[in-house]
């Protein structure tokens, strides 16, 4: 009867939490930090064309979300910003392999506060050096963010990782590294496109030759723990041409050809 009574308690007091019964029927959705912009204007569009309560969007590096996701956080959706880290989910077996697509494409940029005497700038190690005047590179980490990894592959290609690889200031995430430039901390920052495109207190000062990195890769996939019934017809909504008008405008690059807009 204890056991009973426990229960029913638990149950009695969780119906009177605000939003608790809405969270549990939204689509729980893992998505690198460089989404935010326009995955929350995808989610609130998708909620408001079908009713449905809008999705819960946990935001951060694809590396953490991924090991997050390996520790059991429950999630419906994952999307990483590399491959790299959705082949890792995949070998521990944490996605349903067969709703695996590549979403989008991105380009990684050097920016400067927008008030900066720097306007466009040479990806030398001497330019790089001469700017940054003792201050430092913001960037992603290097070795588990994919931003990071991105920009480092770039600058290693390019030869001037050498000159700044002791003057770097690494984040945990490229909108972390995105906000050290945006403040004026570092006169220099490495991240996305569509972050310089969402942050009105940078500028971009060079864009990366695409051949410089790896190709920059979006993929998305339904977790296999994924328990919401609505979380397919989420997936399948980022394939519309209504989501690849929002991630468009925000200077991401479509991967899929548009299914129905709904």
């Amino acid at each position: 009867m204890l056991k009973r009574r426990s229960w029913l308690g638990l149950a009695l007091a969780s119906s009177m939490v605000p939003g608790l019964a809405q969270a549990q029927d939204s689509v729980v959705v893992f998505a690198a930090a460089s989404l935010k912009n326009a995955l929350d204007e995808i989610a609130a569009t998708w909620s408001k064309d079908t009713g449905k309560p809008g999705p819960k969007i946990s935001y951060a590096a694809s590396s953490a979300l991924a090991k997050q996701m390996e520790q059991g956080a429950p999630a419906d959706l994952f999307i990483s910003a590399d491959l790299g880290w959705m082949d890792y989910v995949a070998g521990k077996n944490l996605i349903k392999a067969d709703t695996r697509f590549n979403l989008l494409g991105n380009k990684i940029v050097l920016i400067a506060p927008k008030d900066s005497k720097t306007t466009t700038l040479a990806i030398s190690g001497a330019d790089l050096t001469k700017a940054l005047a003792g201050g430092r590179l913001s960037m992603a980490n290097i070795d588990s963010v994919p931003a990071g990894k991105y920009g480092k592959a770039a600058l290693e290609k390019l030869g001037a990782w050498t000159a700044v690889k002791d003057s770097i200031a690494q984040a945990e995430n490229v909108r972390a590294a995105l906000l050290l430039v945006a403040r004026g901390e570092a006169p220099l920052g490495i991240v996305y496109g569509t972050d310089a495109a969402a942050e009105p207190n940078v500028r971009i000062v060079a864009t990366f030759p695409e051949e410089s990195h790896p190709p920059i890769i979006y993929p998305a996939a339904l977790t296999k723990d994924a328990k919401n019934a609505d979380a397919k017809a989420f997936l399948d909504f980022l394939r519309s041409a209504k989501a690849r008008t929002s991630f468009e405008k925000q200077g991401f690059t479509g991967l899929v050809k548009s299914a129905s807009s709904t």
